[in-house]
This record gives C-alpha cells, sequence and structure tokens, in this order.
C-alpha cells in the first residue's frame, strides 16, 4: 500500500526536525518527522484555521481531528487552559508525536488518541470540532467525518474547516448545507477558505 501521511502505520523514515513556531500568541517547539503531514513547517492552511477560530460560549471540550503531529489542539489547549483539548489521528507516528510535543510544551489539559476517525473517539458533546482534512484520502472518508461530526458536537456546537478552493471548498459547503443549519466562510486566504457548520438554535 502506498505509504501516506494518513497511513496507521508509515514506513517513510523517521527523520526528527524540531520546529519553533508562534500560534495563538505562544511560543512552541515542535518535534515533527517524515511521514507525517507537513513535516517542514506548519502549513498556511493550518495556521490560518488556527488564527481565524473564535472558541464558541457552548460548554464542552474541542475535539482537533487528524490532529498530526499537534499544532491546533496544542495551540487551543495553551490559550484555553479551561478546556480538554481532545486530539486524534490514524498515523500512529503522528500520535507519538503529539503526545511528545504535549509534554515538551507544558501542555496538559489534551487527551491524544490513535483513532481512524472517530472510531476510538470517546463519546461526548464537543463545543468544536476542527480539522484540516486529508484531501488526498478522498471525499467518502473526509465526508464521513463531516457526517458524523454532527452527533459529537454540542448543540450549539461548531465544525471548523479549512480547505482549498480548488479542492473543492464550494461543493464541500454544499454537502455541509445538507447536514447543519448554517455554513459559512468566516474567512480566506490565499486560496484557503475556513468554513465553519453549525445547527442555530431559536
Amino acid at each position: 500500500m502506498t505509504d501516506h501521511y494518513y497511513s496507521k502505520n508509515p514506513q517513510s523514515k523517521k527523520t526528527p526536525i524540531e520546529l519553533t513556531c508562534s500560534l495563538k500568541g505562544n511560543e512552541f517547539k515542535l518535534l515533527a518527522s517524515g511521514g507525517v503531514f507537513s513535516k517542514s513547517g506548519i502549513d498556511f492552511g493550518t495556521r490560518t484555521l488556527i488564527e481565524a477560530f473564535n472558541i464558541p460560549g457552548t460548554n464542552g471540550g474541542i475535539l482537533d481531528l487528524g490532529c498530526g503531529y499537534g499544532p491546533i489542539g496544542l495551540a487551543l489547549a495553551k490559550k484555553h487552559s479551561d478546556r480538554l483539548i481532545t486530539m486524534a489521528d490514524v498515523n500512529e507516528r503522528a500520535v507519538e508525536l503529539a503526545k511528545e510535543n504535549a509534554s515538551r510544551n507544558g501542555v496538559a489539559n489534551v487527551e491524544i488518541y490513535e483513532s481512524d476517525g472517530f472510531k476510538q473517539i470517546p463519546s461526548g458533546k464537543y463545543a468544536a470540532i476542527l480539522t484540516n482534512p486529508p484531501i488526498r484520502a478522498g471525499k467518502k472518508v473526509i465526508y464521513q467525518w463531516f457526517e458524523e461530526s454532527a452527533s459529537y458536537l454540542a448543540e450549539t456546537g461548531e465544525l471548523w474547516i479549512v480547505v482549498q478552493k480548488k479542492q473543492g471548498a464550494p461543493s464541500m459547503k454544499k454537502f455541509l448545507s445538507g447536514i447543519y443549519q448554517k455554513v459559512e466562510t468566516v474567512a480566506h486566504e490565499k486560496g484557503y477558505h475556513i468554513i465553519r457548520a453549525r445547527h442555530v438554535i431559536d
């Protein structure tokens, strides 16, 4: 099978790389490696999602689905120390790195799981779910994530997604509109769209 960053057990060589970055006003030193997404630095889409995200007033934790080595979840955990941040990825190397990065950066309010989509994630009602979805895994995979997200969100919870226009942002919004009452692009920069999907409660 072809080795991808969304493979469970990547066969590419481990090549630890330390990245220094500022996210949500905090400094981080993160370990990345071959076999995980965006090993040479935090990609523009991920950074745009992190900076655009505004935590909703809804009670509950936050889920970083497809967390990679952890930039989204750790940035939010550091910023919102009163919230529990759940992080999950199918890639066991990414999960190992995310756990190491939480420890290296003194972030304690996280729980990190190896999970194919939602399969190993504890049931619960999240205030927000964020994802930079693995587009190369195909629509069937990521659209299933979007469908399942609805049952993991609190009543007024929000799903936040980053996707490039050329990778299908318009069709993704149309699909999400069949699940959520309100779907909007809350930010866009350099071809990347930040989409927020939620139910509207009167």
